[in-house]
């Protein structure tokens, strides 16, 4: 289980003046800024469960990930991670605990990816059978048996992003934090890595969290969500549930001779409008919708609406 209670976490840094004189005086005299990634938030993850964390940028998202994985320590607050606590790094969390982040290497470069899982092999102290199982099993679901002793260098993003998933994953983590998997992957590069992730996930139930600014990647994974704002969490719930945050409103799509356009309108309110609207435009196509996840998660994000 993952248990996190007040965590909180600052970061000050120096403020530079402009200048050569700005320069010769911040020696004497600095001046610094506090910045609050994370505003004493909670949170559970139960065995064999994934959330998905979404936030914009600079929201607090990466920090929460690096302090569960023991980069980065809080400045208060308690956090437990299958009963350790993540900054102490002990070696015996550290074997069961997998960060794989998008824009991140771990496989060396210029070697076959078979060569770098050889070490990896000697790191975690897998064994001979249970290495052969993992390597064959992890291959013939990436679907990348053929391109495991090809230098990295030489294989295409999403092949390199597959070798990463690979390495990550090779001593079977019990807890997994996936930072932006799928970032810069074409789309079929992210429909096999999702589709991967969903099959693992159902193999071993490992403790998983997701973040990612693709919207496919938390509805195709993610049955809980947790949106992050500013350093604290205003949703933690149900996928399928986060619509109904927004109350009872509607989506009109308009195409006139000139443009495309949408309108957010209350249920109540939806007669009037559409009554508007052909007055002022002359409406080739009219379309009425719900919110799309992404629009009401977008609206959460905002407005910073709380968890009913």
């Amino acid at each position: 289980m993952i248990k996190v209670r007040n965590l909180r976490k600052t970061f000050t840094s120096h403020i530079k003046e402009p200048g050569l004189k700005g320069s010769v005086a911040s020696l004497f005299n600095r001046k610094t800024q506090t910045k609050t990634a994370l505003k004493s938030i909670n949170l559970e993850i139960q065995q064999g469960e994934i959330i998905g964390l979404i936030g914009a940028n600079g929201a607090g998202k990466t920090t929460l990930v690096k302090i569960l994985a023991g980069i980065v320590h809080p400045t208060s607050g308690e956090a437990t991670v299958l009963g350790h606590t993540p900054w102490k790094r002990s070696n015996d969390y550290r074997k069961q605990m997998s960060l794989i982040m998008g824009q991140k290497n771990q496989v060396w470069w210029d070697l076959p990816a078979m060569d770098s899982f050889l070490l990896l092999k000697e790191i975690y102290q897998i064994s001979e059978a249970q290495y052969k199982l993992n390597i064959e099993f992890l291959a013939d679901t990436l679907m990348i048996k053929d391109q495991l002793k090809t230098q990295v260098r030489k294989l295409s993003l999403g092949e390199r992003m597959k070798v990463e998933l690979m390495a990550a994953l090779l001593h079977n983590p019990k807890v997994i934090f996936l930072d932006e998997p799928t970032i810069g992957l074409d789309l079929s590069a992210q429909k096999a890595v999702r589709k991967f992730m969903r099959e693992y996930q159902k193999e071993f139930r490992p403790m998983t969290i997701l973040t990612s600014h693709y919207m496919e990647d938390i509805k195709e994974l993610c049955p809980r969500v947790v949106i992050i704002k500013s350093g604290e969490f205003v949703y933690d719930g149900p996928l399928s549930n986060i619509q109904s945050m927004v109350g009872d409103d509607k989506v009109i799509s308009v195409t006139t001779q000139e443009d495309n356009f949408k309108v957010h309108v209350a249920r109540s309110e939806l007669s009037t409008r559409m009554q508007e609207l052909f007055m002022k435009y002359d409406v080739k196509d009219l379309n009425i919708q719900d919110p799309s996840i992404e629009e009401v998660i977008e609206s959460i994000m905002r407005t910073g609406v709380s968890t009913p």
